[in-house]
């Protein structure tokens, strides 16, 4: 006998709504705006890879794309390299990382100088691990202490735009989320546009965190970091290391697709264009993937939530 509508349960009729509603990603009018980050390969082989990569997303007219520094300045060179060849062949607007960690303020002006006179306009600004798991940072004598410090220096040596990291959960060195916050605070009074969030899996934990922006009178903009998950070993390395929490649901969605790669590929994929569907439902326009020099996952998110290449840029791949 069907369940009266007076004793129905709360997941029936949330499994009848879900039945009757409308298509998650029907008719999205592609009003969003994307950014996207690499890290520099170490290989012309990977450099090759890379380049696929950059020519599938760079169609989709991203706001910017930013490389990664290593720890320490260890990919300092292929870093630099990178932004250039990717500003003056793809065209596209390029950001190139910059940490704290063992670099005097000499050196740093001097990678600054380098990028702007490579055409880079735009850096993102961070403090930066030492390297090694657990080893707390320790200021260079002659550097930066923090990431507030060294926007602040970026904007001596010239006019860059300039993103810095956010957190919405805490970050691993910090007494608590109100630490975070006024640290944030910092670097945006500091001279910084904008900041870009840390991964976080849940929307929810990017609303709370909006709202406790807003609360503070924060009201730069603040991009959600999106990490599609394409290898669940890394990515839970990736969270130990910076904080993230990995819940229960996702963790148990990939349990026995260690060997089944490609069911494993259209798992990630179903997850990550759900959340970020979520993210847009609750007003979020603006993205940005963590892509791991990878094109399929952010390309396929990117195009269900309506966006396509643009004619010009069609017109010059062709």
């Amino acid at each position: 006998m069907n369940a009266s509508p007076k004793n129905t349960s709360y997941d029936q009729l949330r499994e009848a709504r879900t039945a009757l509603d409308t298509p998650l990603f029907a008719g999205l009018p592609g009003d969003i705006n994307v950014s996207f980050e690499f890290f520099p390969p170490k290989t012309d082989a990977l450099m090759a890879q890379l380049w696929d990569v950059v020519e599938t997303l760079g169609p989709l007219q991203p706001k910017f794309v930013s490389v990664t520094y290593g720890a320490g300045g260890s990919t300092r060179d292929r870093t630099h390299d990178t932004v250039a060849r990717i500003i003056k062949e793809a065209r596209l607007p390029a950001a190139a990382h910059l940490t704290c960690v063992d670099a005097t303020k000499a050196e740093i002006r001097e990678v600054a100088e380098s990028y702007w006179e490579a055409g880079v306009r735009h850096i993102v600004a961070l403090r930066g691990d030492m390297g090694a798991p657990g080893v707390p940072f320790t200021p260079h004598p002659d550097g930066y202490a923090n990431a507030a410090e060294l926007v602040a220096g970026l904007k001596e040596i010239a006019p860059f735009e300039i993103s810095v990291a956010a957190y919405p959960e805490s970050h691993p060195d910090s007494p608590s989320s109100q630490a975070d916050i006024d640290n944030l605070k910092r670097k945006l009074d500091a001279g910084a546009t904008r900041g870009i969030s840390q991964f976080f899996f849940e929307p929810e934990t990017f609303f709370r965190f909006r709202d406790k922006l807003a609360a503070a009178g924060i009201d730069a903009p603040i991009l959600p970091g999106i990490l599609p998950v394409s290898n669940v070993a890394q990515t839970r390395k990736f969270a130990a290391a910076c904080g993230a929490a990995i819940p229960a649901w996702m963790d148990g969605l990939f349990e026995g697709l260690d060997t089944h790669p490609a069911s494993r590929q259209l798992v990630a994929a179903t997850i990550a264009a759900e959340f970020c569907r979520r993210l847009y439902a609750g007003g979020v326009r603006d993205f940005h993937f963590y892509t791991l020099n990878r094109a399929e996952l952010s390309y396929a998110i990117c195009h269900l939530l309506g966006l396509r290449p643009k004619a010009p840029a069609l017109e010059k791949a062709a």
